[in-house]
């Protein structure tokens, strides 16, 4: 493709180690899984994947390192679709993920960030051309907070608009502190995370609580697995989108399916609501197969 991306993903891409057991193992327990198996992975690496599946014109900046997992996920973008103009590498790890996956299909997550944590702020300045450029930036918590916060200075200066999954969760300090919030249209986070960000134990309470933060999200999205996702913009009453019924296999990346979906549809043109039930379609479509990349939907895949 010439020129630059409608879809700027910024974030995380990881090498996903993956081992299926019967059940998560509770502290000081050690349980027998399955084989091991290597997957690409990382928030902002799915997020662009899921999207370039889905037919989107996506271009991810992220940090690998200069190992064999780094040429591996270098590799799968371009396979995949995804433009890698934006990437860069740095001397040493590439980011691992450690997963495990249970026989109910839900997963627990450990991250070694690797480069990951080398993506600062100074190299957001190569990126101000694709930002400016961009309908769409999406944004993750996988990359250092700094980072974060100065991509979404330089999206507010270009007028361009902000998806952010403050995914691993933080404190609504963080969140408020570091001037976060107010540019998210929208700010897409599932029930453990709007809790946990909110400080309050049921998930839509929590909405209303990041609602009132000051600046607030000009929209939030509420990803409610089976349930489908919660949307509430400002001056509007919250509206349920609900999820076509699946079996699921494994949850691991589904929450980045949705996401990725999501920014893309916007970047497109739809509405925040259009937007929303093809990312609930596209999140449903991905906890039906194993893996997080290896299970996005194209869209003649969409349930």
């Amino acid at each position: 493709m010439s020129g630059p991306a409608r879809l700027l993903v910024v974030g995380s891409i990881n090498a996903d180690l993956v081992v299926r057991v019967p059940a998560h193992p509770r502290p000081g327990e050690t349980v027998l899984g399955g084989d091991l198996a290597v997957h690409p992975g990382g928030k902002g690496a799915n997020q662009a994947v899921a999207a370039a599946r889905l037919g989107a014109d996506v271009a991810l900046a992220a940090r690998v390192g200069d190992d064999d997992h780094g040429r591996v996920l270098l590799a799968t973008l371009r396979r995949e679709g995804v433009r890698t103009e934006a990437m860069r590498t740095s001397p040493g790890s590439s980011g691992v993920a450690l997963i495990t996956v249970d026989d109910a299909g839900e997963n627990t997550i450990t991250v070694a960030p690797g480069a990951n944590a080398r993506f600062g702020p100074e190299d957001v300045a190569d990126l101000v051309p694709a930002i400016e450029a961009a309908a769409v930036v999406s944004l993750q918590l996988e990359i250092p907070l700094d980072t974060v916060r100065t991509v979404i200075e330089r999206c507010a200066a270009a007028h361009t608009r902000v998806v952010l999954n403050p995914s691993p969760a933080v404190s609504r300090h963080v969140l408020v502190s570091g001037a976060l919030l107010g540019a998210c249209d929208p700010l897409v986070l599932n029930e453990h995370e709007a809790t946990t960000i909110a400080g309050e134990g049921d998930a839509r309470e929590a909405l209303k609580v990041l609602r009132a933060l000051g600046p607030s999200p000009r929209s939030i999205v509420l990803t409610l697995g089976p349930a489908g996702a919660l949307i509430t913009e400002a001056g509007a009453e919250p509206l349920h989108i609900a999820a076509p019924a699946v079996t699921a296999v494994d949850t691991t990346g589904a929450g980045d399916a949705f996401t990725g979906a999501l920014a893309w549809r916007l970047a497109a043109g739809d509405d925040l609501p259009t937007a929303t039930r093809y990312a609930v379609r596209t999140g449903a479509a991905a906890v039906r197969r194993a893996g997080a990349q290896s299970s996005y939907p194209t869209p003649d895949e969409l349930p």
